[in-house]
């Protein structure tokens, strides 16, 4: 049976940042929570294997969850990849995240993209008030996205999708007051995508360098509500920029380094008046005073922007609110990769802290990726599992199909 908590910590966001808004008034942590998470959760092990990076790493079949406006610049026309990720493997054996990717180009200037994101979130057994059982429940959430990047030069492109999100973490449950329904919401990305090479002259030799610069808000949406109350959430709108860079020491060996940036474009928890008694103070029209920082019930668009000057703690508070990832990356002629990275974020916005490790293998139609990670304080939901993806090159094997299709036939 699944953990109750793991349920409830995704149903009762909007609780859990009231409260967390009322703890930062005495230890100064403040974190932002929102409903369906799991649109942030790196679903593919070569980012995974990076310290979750990826807004600016070239040939990526899976661009469509870091930044669709890569896909232009694959050397591949088109891909298709498969990645699986279980989730708190070391204490429930039943969650994890599916997710399936792929890309084609119309032209060499322009490509579309698709993905499917399924969290699977294991087995829930539901009970009465008086812990009688009343059936079990597998609840799960879901995105369903779509996307078109162009290049405006040749260095140069922009990029959009469209994503339906749904989120049923209950079903029909309807034991109380509130009846709880499966949540759905609409989003959209716009994304940008720099690239370019020179020359690097270091101890006398000349490499080349390749670099990239990418940018991307994702999940630009409409909140999502889970009961007939119309208590709406956030979904995690979110700004990442980064950069990449690749050396090719030789013919056969290439060193890379990318370094992302990332914020959530979401409100951030005021911090309430309180009453002797602890209790929040509460004006005669039954809202609660904010003692510093702004009112987060606001429309998403608003809430995007009052999210880079709301905190309570000014500008001290939104740089926490900043996570840095970095990782690095080897490849030895195209054909086997190394990885490490490691991912970084503030104490006071849900501390985790975290190494990944990673490899890669491509062989003529197929690729496989693997990436594990290692929790350096705070335990983590992907500790002791290991992440993987296949890749499915659809140039070699339509090259492989023509080769057989001209070979010739002895008897």
């Amino acid at each position: 049976m699944m953990m109750l908590g793991v349920l409830s910590t995704q149903f009762t966001s909007k609780t859990q940042a009231q409260i967390a808004g009322s703890n930062s008034q005495l230890d100064g942590r403040n974190t932002i929570t929102t409903a369906v998470p799991f649109l942030m959760i790196t679903p593919e092990a070569r980012g995974g294997g990076m310290g979750d990076v990826g807004v600016a790493l070239p040939n990526d079949p899976n661009a469509m969850h870091w930044n669709i406006s890569k896909i232009p610049f694959n050397e591949k026309k088109g891909a298709v990849s498969l990645s699986y990720t279980p989730w708190l493997r070391s204490l429930v054996p039943d969650i994890s995240l599916a997710y399936m990717s792929g890309y084609a180009k119309i032209n060499d200037r322009s490509a579309v993209a698709a993905s499917l994101r399924y969290f699977s979130l294991g087995q829930i057994q539901f009970t009465d008030q008086f812990g009688n059982s009343t059936g079990n429940y597998n609840p799960n959430e879901l995105a369903v996205d779509l996307g078109y990047a162009s290049k405006l030069s040749d260095h140069f492109s922009l990029g959009i999708a469209f994503r339906y999100i749904r989120s049923d973490l209950a079903g029909a449950f309807n034991q109380s007051s509130s009846p709880v329904q499966a949540g759905n919401a609409f989003a959209g990305d716009m994304t940008a995508y720099y690239t370019n090479k020179t020359k690097l002259k270091l101890e006398g030799k000349r490499y080349n360098l390749n670099y990239s610069f990418g940018g991307a808000i994702t999940n630009i949406g409409s909140k999502i509500s889970y009961t007939s109350q119309q208590y709406q959430n956030f979904i995690p709108i979110n700004l990442r920029i980064g950069g990449y860079g690749q050396l090719e020491i030789d013919k056969y060996n290439t060193i890379a380094l990318a370094l992302d940036f990332n914020k959530l474009l979401v409100p951030t928890n005021p911090v309430y008046a309180k009453t002797v008694a602890g209790y929040d103070s509460i004006t005669p029209a039954g809202q609660r005073i904010i003692v510093s920082g702004m009112n987060p019930d606001v429309p998403p668009i608003q809430g995007m922007i009052q999210s880079f000057y709301d905190a309570p703690g000014g500008l001290q508070e939104e740089l926490r609110e900043i996570n840095i990832s970095t990782g690095l990356e080897y490849w030895y002629d195209k054909q086997f990769a190394l990885r490490a990275g490691f991912f970084h974020e503030s104490p006071f916005k849900g501390n985790r802290k975290f190494m990944t490790f990673g490899a890669g293998f491509r062989f003529n139609v197929f690729g496989v990726d693997l990436s594990y990670l290692i929790p350096i304080e705070n335990r983590n939901p992907l500790e002791k599992t290991l992440r993987f993806t296949l890749i499915f090159d659809l140039d070699a094997f339509a090259t492989q199909n023509k080769e057989e299709d001209k070979a010739p036939v002895t008897e």
